[in-house]
């Protein structure tokens, strides 16, 4: 019998962590740089910039460091799956090469900040290896490793793992890394702080106004003026000219942690699904390995419980591990091409920047975007990465076959959550704890009762583009299958691109 999950979500990093809480902004300002999103983002650019005595406001709708850079597993790697002779028959070799570069630099920017700094972290190097237990990926595996030595990376096949997972074929590169994410950033944030930079929590940007000065307005309608802002709140919160929400696509994954006697050496992650990603941390002394997978497209798919199953069993079937420690989820966003768009939201708006689309490599892609933002921003013209990552880039091959992929998907999302069918389920049926999808009056109405019997009730229309959201029983959410907007029980958006709240809706109007 498979073991009862956790009965609630928190990562594993913010074991014993102490994070600064800010207060939120109460009034309107004025500033140099507004940073809008608390992650490695946002936080690496605002440690740069507050550097070079630029005046920075930071603000985040919720928690500092709650949103994916606090769900990560944190790998620093150059390995992003099987990327690079996607990259070289899709876009090119100098395209592939500049990326590897480009991912390279950041790691090093990582590990030479960790050590200059004296950042104690649990950075340690580790190898990392792509697998497959798949026939049908061996021959992908090998074509990879041949991207590899077109473009002179380091690495080598292998037909078995230091762990005990079997494989079919391995992908070995040397020489990658693993941290802890907050109490890095913790100290990147400390330092920025010390350099004037302000930050303010439960502060929620809009909109961008843009009158003789670019003026951030908050939900409490307040202003910040500013000569540049940065979008680093995963989707970009202001998105009038960009349509990004039509270039790329939401997907959700689960980590696990549990405690184990033997510690895991290398990283691993396979390459068919469904996906498997491990990595060992050791927490107060503790050794405890972290496995994530099972993605999916957000608001789609089976539920929440049922993932964190699959990797419990993954867990006790290869691994000592006899309790799940800690749990948790992260969403993001994958672009037409895979490569992160980072820079000026249009090319004729210089004022407003954006990073987004990191493809679950935060680590790196954050830390990437941070100093590519930071040289709009500084004036520094000699960053080779602009054009690579630029938000404006369209290749026809391969993004409109993936344009018309990813939209499909959305169109059928669509018309299925329109003519969804309910069940019997009647609302004085509800247990505790949880939620059901009823209809009034030609309403689609979500309801949901908490744990002291309270009722919420939602139109379940999500307020971007009119898809109809679904019930995320783990994290309590109504989740976008068309899109990725989230908001909690109550209606309030919790992650964009929508803006607006759901609609509450009395179930007997």
């Amino acid at each position: 019998m498979k073991e009862k999950p956790l009965s609630s979500a928190e990562p594993l990093w913010r074991k014993n962590v102490d994070l600064p809480k800010f207060d939120k902004l109460q009034q309107s300002v004025k500033t140099d740089v507004c940073i809008v999103g608390g992650g490695i983002t946002g936080i690496t650019t605002a440690y740069l910039l507050a550097k070079e005595g630029v005046k920075v406001i930071l603000v985040d709708a919720d928690n500092i460091l709650n949103g994916t850079t606090g769900h990560t597993t944190a790998k620093i790697t150059e390995q992003h799956g099987l990327i690079y002779d996607e990259l070289i028959k899709n876009l090119g070799e100098e395209v592939a090469l500049k990326y590897y570069q480009a991912a390279k630099e950041s790691n090093n920017f990582i590990k030479n900040t960790i050590q200059q700094q004296g950042i104690s972290c649990g950075y340690e190097e580790q190898d990392a290896y792509l697998y497959t237990n798949d026939y049908y990926y061996v021959d992908k595996i090998e074509n990879e490793f041949k991207a590899y030595n077109v473009l002179d990376i380091k690495a080598e096949l292998v037909d078995n793992l230091p762990i005990q997972i079997p494989i079919k074929k391995g992908l070995l590169m040397p020489g990658q890394a693993q941290f802890h994410p907050l109490k890095y950033l913790h100290f990147l944030l400390h330092d920025a702080i010390n350099n004037g930079l302000e930050v303010y929590e439960y502060t929620v940007a809009m909109e961008v106004e843009r009158n003789k000065h670019t003026t951030v307005i908050t939900k409490g309608d307040h202003r910040i003026t500013c000569n540049y802002v940065v979008s680093a709140s995963h989707f970009p919160f202001h998105d009038n000219e960009g349509l990004y929400f039509t270039r790329m696509y939401a997907e959700r994954s689960y980590v696990i942690a549990g405690k184990t006697d033997s510690k895991v050496k290398g990283m691993y992650i396979n390459v068919e699904s469904a996906t498997r990603s491990v990595r060992s941390a050791t927490i107060d002394n503790e050794d405890y390995i972290i496995i994530a997978g099972e993605n999916h497209r957000a608001g789609q798919g089976k539920s929440s419980i049922a993932h964190y199953e699959e990797l419990q069993s993954f867990a006790k079937t290869y691994f000592d591990v006899d309790h799940i420690a800690y749990r948790w989820s992260a969403q993001d966003l994958t672009t037409l091409d895979k490569l992160p768009y980072i820079g000026p939201i249009t090319d004729g708006d210089p004022s407003i920047l954006i990073a987004t689309g990191y493809r679950k490599w935060g680590m790196t892609n954050g830390t990437l975007a941070a100093n590519v933002l930071a040289s709009y921003i500084l004036k520094h013209e000699n960053n080779q990465y602009r054009e690579l990552l630029s938000p404006s880039r369209f290749k026809a091959d391969p993004m409109i076959k993936k344009l018309f992929t990813v939209n499909a998907n959305t169109a059928k999302e669509f018309i299925k959550g329109k003519f969804s069918f309910t069940g019997d389920t009647k609302v004085d049926d509800l247990n505790q704890d949880e939620a059901m999808i009823t209809h009034n009056k030609g309403i689609r109405i979500g309801v949901y009762k908490d744990k002291q019997d309270n009722i919420y009730s939602v139109d379940t229309t999500c307020t971007h583009l009119g898809c109809e959201v679904n019930w995320n029983q783990e994290d309590r959410t109504w989740d976008c299958p068309c899109h990725g907007s989230r908001y909690n029980y109550t209606g309030e958006v919790i992650e964009g691109p929508a803006k607006q709240p759901l609609k509450n809706i009395s179930i007997d109007d």
